[in-house]
C-alpha cells in the first residue's frame, strides 16, 4: 500500500521528478530538524527557552546532563519513526536526482546521503543556520556538527559510534572531497565537535548548477567531442583494435599515446570520447604542477571532477612525472606529484589517456588498472596529402603542390594543421592569395624547435646559377633534390618502402678541398627543397666522457627528424673518421661511437650532408652506406673564370683595368677564396672611394695568399708585383 509521500510523488511529470526529490527531502530534513528541537524541549524542559541558554551553564542543566538521557516520550518516538518510514518511501522513489546520482557515483550510504542534505540546507535557505545554532545551544554555531549529523541521523545510540566512520579520512565522503570538516575557534576539537560544510562543486552538482570545478579550472577543459574514429586518419586498422579496446575494458582503462607533437594524441582522444558518447576531461599536469593545490588535493578533484561528468580524462604531459629526468635535476616535490598522479591513474574506474612522447611501461606501479600503450606512427605521404587537401579545402594550389608538401615536409597533423594557419596569416598580412610560398614558410616555421639549440640554422641564400661545378657533379646534387621529391612514389606507391626496415632517407658525402662550394651545394639543395639545413658544431658533439656523445648525437638526430631538417656535418672525417685496432678502453669505446653514427644515419628518414676536406679518411663503413658521393675537384682555369665572373654584384661598379682573365689564369684558388678577395676588394675600394680594380683586387689576393701560407711570387703577380709588396 502506497503512503502519502509516494503518492505525492508518483503523481508527479517524470521531467519534474528528479526536483520533486531534493523538494521532497528538504521537507523531510525541515521535519526531522522539528523533531530535534522538540527533543531538546523534552530533555531540558524550562532550560530550553532560557534567553540566555548558550551563554552559559546553569546548576539544572548539567544535572539533567549528568544523568542518563531520559527517554523519548512515545509521541517523539512515533514521529521519528514516521520520519524513518518517509525516508524510506524517499529512497523507493529518487527517480534519477541529483543526490541519487552522486550518491550512486561514490558509493554512498542512506546516512551519508543525508549528511549531504544536513550541508545542504544552509546553502539554500539561511533560516536553518538559526535553526541549527538553537538545537546546538550556540548562537554561533551556524553549520551542522558531527555531533548534531549523529545525534539527528541515528536515534539509536548504539549506532552513533559505528556511524562515526563516515568521516574516516579515506571514507566516501572524505576521500572524494563531498564534504570538509572545519573547526571553529577550537584547537584539536574532536570529531564531535568538527563542522560539516560541502564543498562548493558538490553544492552546484545536487543544485542542478554544475560547473567545472573552480579549483582546478587553471589546468583543465572539459569537451563533448562529436568526432568519430572514422573522422581520424589511423594506419593498419588501428581504429578498429582501438574501437575494441574501449568498448571491452569499460572499467580502470589506462590508454598510454605515445607519438611527437601533433600526431594526433588528443585528437584520437577525443575520438574515443566520442564514439563512446563520453566527455573528455583535458588535464594539463606542467599548469597543475605550477598551481596552489598540492598534488593529492589536485589529483583528488580531478577524479571527482570525471566522475561527476562520467567523463574520460586525458593527461598532458604526463611524460614528466612518468619518466622524469635524474634526480638532481628535478625541481622540488617532483617525487610527491609523481606517487600521486600513479595513484590517481590506478583508482580512478573510468578511462584515462596518456599523451606521451617517449616509451613507459608501467612494470608494477599500477596494481589495478588497465594499461596498454600504443605508438602511433609517423603519417604517410598519402595520409598527409590527405590531410593537407583536408586543411586547405578551397585553399589548396593544385593537386602536384599537395603532393610536393607532403613528399618535401614530414610534418604530422598537429603540424599540418598549425602551417596551414600560419600561412593563411601571411596571406593575409602580405594582402595576397596564399600561395607555396607562404605555405613552404609556414612550414619551414613548424620545422623549428629543439634544433636551434643543438645546431646552427644556415639560411640559405644561393641558387642552382650560383654554383661552378662540371656538369656531372650538378647533376648529381639535382638527383639528391629529385630523390626527395619523389619519395611518395617510389617508397609508398611502388612499394619500396616495405623492402626498406632502414636506408630511407638520403645520406650524401662532399668530399673536397676547402672552398670548392661544398657548403654552397648544401644551401642550393635546402633552398631548392624548401627545407631548413642546420650545420652540426662537432665541438659540441664530442665529448671525453664515456656515453656522451652518443646522447649528443641522439639529441640531434630526434630534434632533426621533428624539425624535418638537413643536417649538415662539415669537417666530418673529425667525428666519422675511420674505426682503429682495439689496443685500449678509448679505442674500444671510439669505435663504437663510430658503430652508434652509423646506426642512426640509417635510421634517418631525412637529408644528412656529410662534408670533408679529406675523403680518405672516412671510415669504409661510411661509404659504403653513403646514397650519394660527390666529389668537389678543384676549379680549373674556365671554371675560376666563371666564379670571377659571378663573385662581383652587377651593381658593384669595376673599374676598366679589372682582366678576370688574367686573374683566372695567374692565381689558382678556390671559389671561397675568390668570394674572399672580391668582398675584401670591395671594402678596400670603399675606404680609397675608387671603383673596384685592380690594385684592390691584388692587395686583397696577397691577404688571401698570406692566410693559405703561400708565397707572394713575381711568377704569379708578374707586373702587378709591385702592388704585392707595396
Amino acid at each position: 500500500m502506497l503512503s502519502d509521500t509516494d503518492i505525492e510523488i508518483e503523481s508527479l511529470a517524470a521531467t519534474d521528478r528528479a526536483d520533486a526529490h531534493v523538494r521532497a527531502l528538504m521537507g523531510w530534513l525541515h521535519r526531522l530538524i522539528a523533531w530535534q528541537i522538540a527533543v531538546t524541549r523534552h530533555t531540558f524542559g524550562p532550560l530550553a527557552d532560557d534567553e540566555y541558554r548558550g551563554l552559559y551553564v546553569p546548576d539544572a542543566e548539567v544535572e539533567i546532563l549528568a544523568a542518563a538521557p531520559p527517554p523519548y516520550a512515545p509521541d517523539l518516538t512515533a514521529r521519528r519513526a514516521d520520519l524513518a518510514a518517509e525516508r524510506m518511501a524517499l529512497s523507493r522513489h529518487s527517480f534519477g536526482s541529483p543526490i541519487t546520482r552522486v550518491a550512486h557515483l561514490f558509493g554512498l550510504s542512506d546516512f551519508e546521503q543525508d549528511i549531504l542534505m544536513l550541508g545542504l540546507a544552509p546553502e539554500i535557505d539561511l533560516r536553518y543556520e538559526r535553526l541549527y545554532a538553537y538545537i546546538q545551544d550556540d548562537v554561533t554555531k551556524k553549520r551542522p556538527t558531527v555531533d548534531l549529523a549523529l545525534r539527528m541521523l541515528c536515534p539509536d545510540p548504539g549506532r552513533r559510534a559505528e556511524s562515526r566512520a563516515a568521516f574516516a579520512p579515506e571514507a566516501p565522503l572524505m576521500r572524494n572531497r563531498l564534504v570538509q570538516l572545519f573547526e571553529d575557534g577550537q584547537r584539536h576539537a574532536p570529531l564531535p565537535a568538527r563542522f560539516i560544510k560541502l564543498d562548493e562543486r558538490i553544492v552546484a552538482e545536487l543544485l542542478g548548477q554544475a560547473a567545472l570545478d573552480p579549483q582546478i579550472a587553471p589546468f583543465a577543459s572539459l569537451t563533448r567531442p562529436e568526432r568519430r574514429l572514422s573522422q581520424i586518419i589511423l594506419a593498419d586498422a588501428l581504429g578498429e583494435r582501438l574501437h575494441q579496446v574501449v568498448t571491452s575494458h569499460q572499467r580502470g582503462l589506462v590508454l598510454a599515446l605515445q607519438g611527437s607533437y601533433g600526431s594526433g594524441r588528443a585528437a584520437l582522444s577525443e575520438a574515443i570520447c566520442g564514439e563512446l558518447k563520453i566527455p573528455l576531461l583535458s588535464v594539463a599536469l606542467d599548469r597543475m604542477r605550477e598551481g596552489d593545490l598540492i598534488p593529492t588535493e589536485a589529483m583528488r578533484r580531478t577524479l571527482r571532477e570525471a566522475t561527476l561528468q562520467g567523463a574520460a580524462i586525458l593527461w598532458q604531459g604526463a611524460g614528466f612525472l612518468l619518466t622524469p629526468p635524474p634526480e638532481a635535476a628535478q625541481p622540488e616535490g617532483a617525487g610527491a606529484w609523481r606517487q600521486a598522479f600513479l595513484a590517481a591513474l590506478d583508482e580512478f574506474t573510468g578511462r584515462s589517456f596518456l599523451a606521451l612522447d617517449q616509451s613507459w611501461e608501467a612494470r608494477g606501479a599500477l596494481r589495478h588498472a588497465l594499461y596498454l600503450r600504443i605508438e602511433l606512427p609517423a603519417s604517410s605521404y598519402t595520409d598527409r596529402e590527405r590531410i593537407w587537401s583536408e586543411r586547405l579545402a578551397n585553399d589548396a594550389p593544385d593537386q602536384a603542390a599537395l603532393a610536393a608538401l607532403a613528399s618535401t615536409f614530414r610534418l604530422s597533423g598537429g603540424q599540418i594543421r598549425d602551417a596551414v594557419d600560419m600561412a593563411r596569416a601571411l596571406a593575409r598580412w602580405r594582402d595576397q592569395p596564399l600561395g607555396m610560398a607562404e605555405l613552404y614558410a609556414a612550414c619551414r616555421a613548424q620545422s623549428s624547435g629543439r634544433l636551434d639549440t643543438l645546431a646552427h640554422k644556415i639560411n640559405a641564400t644561393y641558387a642552382w646559377n650560383d654554383i661552378v661545378l662540371p656538369l656531372d657533379q650538378v647533376t648529381m646534387l639535382r638527383e639528391i633534390c629529385v630523390q626527395v621529391r619523389h619519395r611518395r612514389t617510389v617508397l609508398e606507391s611502388w612499394g619500396f618502402d616495405k623492402h626498406l626496415a632502414m636506408g630511407k632517407g638520403v645520406n650524401v658525402l662532399f668530399a673536397g678541398q676547402s672552398g670548392t662550394g661544398k657548403t654552397m651545394a648544401a644551401e642550393i639543395i635546402a633552398a631548392d627543397l624548401g627545407l631548413e639545413l642546420y650545420k652540426v658544431d662537432l665541438s659540441t658533439m664530442v665529448s671525453k666522457y664515456i656515453g656522451e656523445t652518443e646522447k649528443n648525437l641522439d639529441k640531434v638526430f630526434t630534434a632533426a627528424r621533428e624539425a624535418n631538417a638537413i643536417l649538415f656535418f662539415d669537417e666530418a672525417d673529425a667525428l666519422f673518421g675511420k674505426r682503429s685496432e682495439v689496443k685500449d678502453a678509448h679505442d674500444r669505446y671510439a669505435n663504437i661511437e663510430v658503430g652508434y653514427l652509423l646506426q642512426k644515419m640509417e635510421e634517418y628518414d631525412g637529408i644528412v650532408i656529410l662534408a670533408t676536406n679529406l675523403r680518405k679518411n672516412l671510415d669504409d663503413a661510411f661509404i659504403r652506406r653513403l646514397h650519394v658521393a660527390i666529389d668537389f675537384p678543384f676549379p680549373e682555369e674556365p671554371d675560376r673564370m666563371r666564379i670571377w665572373r659571378k663573385v662581383f654584384p652587377r651593381s658593384a661598379p669595376l673599374a676598366d683595368d679589372v682582366d678576370l682573365s688574367y686573374l683566372a689564369k695567374q692565381f689558382k684558388l678556390a671559389g671561397g677564396n675568390i668570394r674572399n678577395i672580391a668582398l675584401l676588394s670591395a671594402y678596400l675600394s670603399a675606404e680609397d672611394g675608387t671603383s673596384i680594380g685592380m690594385n684592390q683586387i691584388v692587395r686583397a689576393i696577397k691577404r688571401e695568399y698570406q692566410k693559405l701560407g703561400k708565397l707572394v711570387t713575381e711568377t704569379e703577380f708578374g707586373k702587378w708585383i709591385g702592388v704585392a709588396r707595396g
